[in-house]
């Protein structure tokens, strides 16, 4: 080997390792960084020029991403649905279930019982009023309480579609960056870094999957193939409201003009944060509300008067706002868990439950006060079966008191199978993070070992060095 040819070989080694070490030390420092992928110094050797660096290649894995997306939506998803069933059964009062209507029910049935024992008692007569209060009182609270969590989830859906359309915007900055450098041959690596990082955000709000085309550009699509990015981002609209009642319908979001469907079952088949809230906001919520509905319509019907005209009239519970709901028929009565309250005649004069006379004619004719009749049968009526609405699924018939044990048994059931999800889909996405993470992301004992290699490396090349400038020094002392 002549000279000039070593100097060049020692030459293209010190420049190798400098490449080398500068990716290695890109690395070292991105070690905890999720959204970097591990850089890796391509060389490549010919007979004239010897190891040459030709490129600083970055790690993929079309495969591994694409399911880490997969599994991002669908935790997303479960995640959302599962919290959101959380906070309904807050509002049943936890483990005890304190607040749910069935505990106001059964308190109202067992005052009702020691009323029937002893009815001409003031004081249980007024108990049994107050049972009915809280009874009511518990159906409006529930209403309120489930009407603030479809709000808050309103406002979750308004505030994720503001941030979908920011995602898309930065996509486009990063997709364009990432085509202009593929068409041009630089470096593409760092804006590759940022638009896979856009794509997992994405995914937590909306399912997607991607289309790779001329010069790395990217389109993305959700999973039920409407068109989130193609060359520009696509607009994502919503009106989100302020306020809900029972009989407000949310709005819909529309993705490119088409309207994005919510999340089915327990084991939701929602993917990303959206779909999610939507089946809270317009499917389980709403239902809940339907069954207190019902709750508050079998009441009406339970305790419901008969006038002179033997007319059935609202008795013990009515409608704040005077309107005179059709508690007969069953079908629900949307909103009326929120309008029920206990007619104020029945707390002036508790008495008048005793009687049938709260709006309807006395049925105690001689005025007894150990008359029972009529509080035995609003007793028995906790337990006699009735028709229910099917559209509040949870059966057609039954008794009250069952019919609002089953709400619970509903909202817990489905809590449950959310439960049991969310743990396989929290599992899914932490073994795909861990593989992609473990196929291109960067781990540190391997860095440093290839580290110390170009070290070595480096050492022999400076070695080399210092021999051939020995040998050159000598060559020109001898030519002197």
């Amino acid at each position: 080997m002549s000279l000039a040819s070593a100097l060049s070989t020692t030459k293209n080694t010190l420049s190798n390792s400098a490449t080398q070490t500068a990716a290695l030390s890109t690395n070292v420092q991105n070690v905890s960084n999720s959204d970097y992928n591990r850089r890796t110094a391509t060389i490549t050797t010919n007979a004239y020029s010897g190891a040459t660096t030709v490129a600083i290649d970055r790690t993929q894995d079309s495969a591994l991403l694409k399911q880490t997306l997969m599994s991002t939506s669908d935790d997303a998803g479960q995640q959302t649905l599962l919290s959101g069933l959380n906070s309904l059964y807050a509002i049943l009062g936890g483990n005890d279930y304190a607040l749910a209507p069935s505990t106001a029910l059964s308190g109202l049935r067992d005052a009702l019982q020691a009323y029937a024992a002893t009815p001409g008692d003031s004081t249980l007569a007024s108990a049994a009023v107050s049972s009915a209060v809280d009874a009511a009182t518990s159906l409006n609270t529930a209403t309120s309480e489930v009407q603030s969590l479809r709000a808050d989830a309103d406002q979750q859906i308004g505030t994720s579609v503001d941030k979908l359309n920011k995602l898309l915007a930065q996509f486009k900055d990063a997709n364009d960056s990432v085509m202009a450098a593929s068409a041009a041959g630089t470096d593409a690596n760092d804006a590759l870094d940022t638009r896979e990082s856009l794509l997992k955000q994405i995914s937590g709000i909306v399912g997607i999957s991607t289309v790779t085309g001329a010069n790395n550009n990217v389109s993305i699509y959700t999973n039920d193939g409407i068109t989130l990015f193609e060359t520009s981002p696509r607009r994502i609209s919503y009106d989100p409201l302020t306020s809900y009642s029972a009989s407000t319908t949310g709005s819909p979001i529309y993705i490119d003009g088409v309207e994005l469907s919510a999340g089915k079952n327990s084991d939701t088949t929602a993917q990303g944060s959206l779909q999610g809230l939507l089946q809270l906001r317009d499917e389980i919520y709403p239902t809940y509300q339907d069954q207190l509905d019902e709750m508050a319509r079998g009441l009406m019907l339970m305790f419901s008067e008969t006038d002179g005209a033997g007319t059935s009239v609202p008795g013990l519970f009515v409608a704040r706002d005077g309107s005179v709901p059709d508690y007969d028929t069953p079908e629900i009565v949307t909103g009326l868990a929120g309008l029920i309250t206990v007619n104020t005649a029945a707390v002036d004069d508790p008495y008048r439950l005793r009687d049938g006379s709260i709006s309807g004619t006395s049925v105690n004719a001689e005025s007894a006060s150990g008359f029972s009749g009529l509080l035995n049968k609003y007793v028995a009526g906790f337990e006699t079966a009735m028709d229910f609405d099917p559209a509040a699924k949870i059966g057609d018939s039954s008794s009250i008191l069952d019919f609002s044990t089953d709400s619970v048994g509903w909202a817990e059931e489905y809590r449950s199978g959310a439960t049991n999800a969310s743990e396989t889909t929290a599992a899914m996405l932490s073994r795909s993070t861990e593989a992609y993470s473990n196929a291109t992301g960067v781990n540190l004992d391997e860095e440093l070992i290839l580290l110390l290699d170009v070290e070595q490396s480096y050492k022999a090349a400076a070695k080399l060095l210092s021999t051939i400038d020995e040998m050159l020094a000598t060559l020109m002392e001898a030519a002197n």
